[in-house]
């Protein structure tokens, strides 16, 4: 991967480039006006992140490109804000001050769900193993700007940490957090999510490891989640208790770790 910054771009912009590939571990290549494709044949590599004023995107050469946005995690934001519930946060069970981790976080819309139900007294550790969807992560919740300062605090408070799930699990003590969060890349995609499909030419594609599941009913002290497609075979498979929605294509399965619940 290389990272550059957009055609006009200024002293900040490019100070933050070069952080962000010092941060990555990956060169930073000086744009100049230089086409990305022009940029990706000189230096033998198709995958090119652009640092830009309100965040970044990621190009891979004969894909999709795809830009930070939080999409209808916006609207899911501002439903919040005006009282709402949200099926996710439901099935969590998530209160203030509670500890997060999100171990398939993409673009993290859903760490953003639970930055806003954490509040400033929790913690959302947003974990994504593949890089370049981590870089674009990190640099869209550093300067994502929505509007709404409630929102983009939130976006703030998320920290993205570039490992694998598995290996993170396996490193924190029992009982460290409260919730661990799982949306893998689903078995039998949803065709028509325009948001998902060129996240896919980037994400981790393998299906959960029970090992993780093991792992993460160890870290948590509240539940363990999925989400996963309605009817999906990997609730059975991985010992969730599917928590089905009427009209929805989406669904929840749920380890529950907590007597109380």
């Amino acid at each position: 991967m290389l990272i550059t910054t957009g055609d006009h771009e200024s002293p900040a912009v490019v100070l933050r480039a070069r952080e962000l590939a010092q941060l990555a571990r990956v060169p930073y290549v000086p744009r100049g006006r230089t086409s990305l494709a022009r940029l990706a044949e000189r230096h033998g590599d198709s995958d090119i992140l652009v640092v830009l004023e309100q965040g970044a995107r990621l190009h891979r050469t004969g894909r999709e490109t795809m830009t930070f946005h939080p999409s209808m995690a916006f609207v899911r934001a501002k439903r919040l804000f005006k009282g709402e519930s949200d099926a996710m946060l439901d099935a969590a069970g998530v209160v203030p001050g509670d500890v997060i981790i999100d171990g398939t976080a993409g673009l993290g819309a859903d760490a953003m769900i639970f930055s806003i139900a954490a509040g400033a007294e929790g913690k959302v550790l947003a974990l994504e193993d593949s890089l370049p969807l981590w870089a674009l992560l990190y640099e869209g919740l550093k300067h994502y700007e929505s509007g709404l300062p409630a929102f983009d605090e939130a976006l703030r408070r998320i920290e993205p940490v570039h490992t694998n799930h598995l290996d993170a699990l396996r490193a924190m003590p029992d009982k460290s957090a409260d919730i661990v969060y799982f949306d893998p890349m689903f078995r039998d995609p949803i065709t028509e999510s325009s948001s998902i499909s060129p996240l896919r030419a980037f994400a981790n594609p393998n299906q959960l490891d029970p090992e993780a599941v093991k792992e993460a009913c160890r870290v948590a002290r509240k539940a363990v989640v999925l989400k996963e497609k309605r009817g999906s075979s990997e609730f059975d498979r991985l010992g969730f208790q599917a928590i089905n929605r009427s009209h929805t294509k989406i669904a929840y399965g749920v380890i529950s770790l907590d007597p109380k619940r």
